[in-house]
């Protein structure tokens, strides 16, 4: 089992892309492997013929764990033979899985991280002279009927048994747990029998799609179900979320499927919302000084850095410096505790062409001056579109920026990336008229560039009087530093 990230001690495999006895090629797809962070398909650390499977579908297995065996394709046939079509492993043959695996694929459009790939509501410019446009959270991901005792939560190298002895994947349990589902309500597909991660998310679209009844559990006495009629879909997810039926399709509507980053973005900021006291801090600001720098080296910077000289490194490097004056927005809420980090991993959203939000990290911000940030965050937004994001770069993040003002949005209200307590919002600048102090006195009147800065933060965490004093700061910041010598 490869390491998927610094925090991941285990992985399930929900699909193997070979079967004994086919060949592959190195670097082809294996296998696709899901952990509690990202969802990884993973290439094959050599060519040759896979000869044995050890680690069957929905099953889950430590880090560094054996999973499969290649054979050089010569020795194939004949262990084929021998051993009723799998190969047994011969001395040169190459343990996929083990510490010789290599480095997942990225997360795409269908592999973001859960907890991670969405903590924005809009997304962020990455070498573009206008930002990627917003993207609205999704309505919450439709829930079934009234949640029975959840799963218990027993640990196990492959898995943890369930209600009725059934074995569970760290995943399955999750999801059972999270939608109220039972085993028993959920048709196994994988192997020996398993309930495997798609199981059950079909039955959570089915129920959210208005489509047949959950079943009766096997516990349910023939009496009550004999007595009253099974609940309809729509008036089960009414039971247990907010009271509205789901819509159903008719005319000329066209039913799509949610995605499982558009699922999970639903799940990640509906639960972001059930958790913290979400309150939203507006600040306008002057970006004449930025400009001052900013416009002259345009040029310059793109052909020296490669990325465009857009506003966001400026503003990303004036987070990071007030952060430093106010570093309780840069905080975890933890066990009745503020958990203050004093170091910045600087999330920036990024839109993957409209069909969801990722949140790749720059690590070690606090210690990256301003063209090292663009250079970084442009380096990260191409790679994410392009799923070539590994595990570490969407972890860790403590401090969001989100920036929808390319389509010269107002105010946006982000929500809050989890665990972290604020999120900041960048919108459209736009030339405006601005009051300007005159040398005799006075103030005159000038056109410069102004845009808005919002802050939606966790008031378990601090109150508004401290979210407004660091706007105040970072306004301050972007105003008046000379950020030609940044650009130097």
């Amino acid at each position: 089992m490869p390491q998927l990230g610094e925090t991941v001690t285990e992985g399930t495999i929900t699909r193997w892309a070979k079967k004994v006895g086919d060949a592959v090629a190195e670097d082809e797809v294996l296998f696709e492997v899901s952990t509690d962070k990202v969802d990884s398909e993973v290439p094959s650390p050599a060519a040759g013929v896979l000869a044995e499977i050890l680690v069957q579908e929905g099953e889950t297995a430590d880090v560094g764990a054996k999973l499969a065996v290649i054979t050089d394709a010569s020795s194939a046939p004949a262990e084929a033979a021998t051993n009723g079509g799998e190969a047994a492993p011969a001395a040169a043959d190459a343990a996929v899985g083990g510490n010789g695996a290599a480095p997942p694929a990225a997360p795409g459009e269908d592999e973001a991280t859960e907890d991670e790939a969405a903590g924005a509501t809009g997304p962020v410019v990455d070498g573009q002279e206008q930002d990627v446009p917003p993207e609205p959270a999704p309505a919450a991901s439709p829930a079934p009927a009234p949640a029975p005792e959840p799963v218990p939560a027993t640990g196990g190298g492959d898995g943890a048994a369930g209600a009725e002895g059934r074995v569970l994947s760290p995943v399955v349990r999750r999801l059972l747990n999270e939608h109220g589902l039972r085993p028993d309500e959920v048709s196994a597909t994988g192997a020996g029998g398993r309930i495997t991660r798609a199981d059950v998310l079909a039955v959570i679209d089915r129920l959210g799609a208005g489509g047949p009844a959950r079943p009766a559990s096997s516990s349910t006495p023939a009496s009550a179900s004999d007595a009253a009629p099974a609940a309809t879909a729509p008036a089960a997810a009414a039971a247990a979320g907010n009271g509205v039926a789901p819509a159903r399709v008719s005319g000329q509507d066209e039913s799509v499927p949610f995605s499982k980053i558009r699922r999970r973005t639903a799940e990640h900021m509906r639960r972001s919302l059930d958790t913290s006291a979400h309150t939203l801090v507006v600040i306008e600001v002057d970006y004449d000084g930025v400009d001052r720098a900013r416009l002259p080296a345009r040029q310059r910077f793109k052909e020296e850095e490669g990325v465009s000289l857009t506003y966001l490194p400026f503003i990303a490097r004036a987070v990071i410096d007030a952060i430093h004056d106010f570093p309780a927005v840069n905080a975890t809420v933890g066990d009745d505790e503020l958990i203050v980090h004093h170091y910045v991993n600087l999330g920036v959203a990024v839109d993957l062409a409209h069909e969801g939000l990722i949140v790749p990290v720059v690590h070690d911000a606090d210690d990256k001056r301003l063209r090292a940030l663009a250079r970084e965050i442009g380096d990260l937004a191409g790679r994410a579109r392009s799923k070539k994001l590994s595990a570490d770069d969407i972890s860790g993040g403590t401090f969001t920026i989100t920036n929808p003002g390319g389509y010269g949005t107002f105010l946006t209200a982000p929500i809050i990336n989890q665990p972290q307590v604020a999120i900041l919002s960048t919108d459209g600048v736009k030339p405006k008229p601005v009051a300007v102090p005159l040398p005799g006195g006075g103030y005159g009147v000038a056109v410069h560039p102004v845009g808005n800065l919002a802050i939606a933060f966790d008031h378990r965490a601090f109150d508004g009087a401290y979210a407004s004093a660091f706007l105040a700061r970072l306004r301050e910041i972007l105003e008046t530093r000379d950020w030609s010598q940044e650009l130097a």
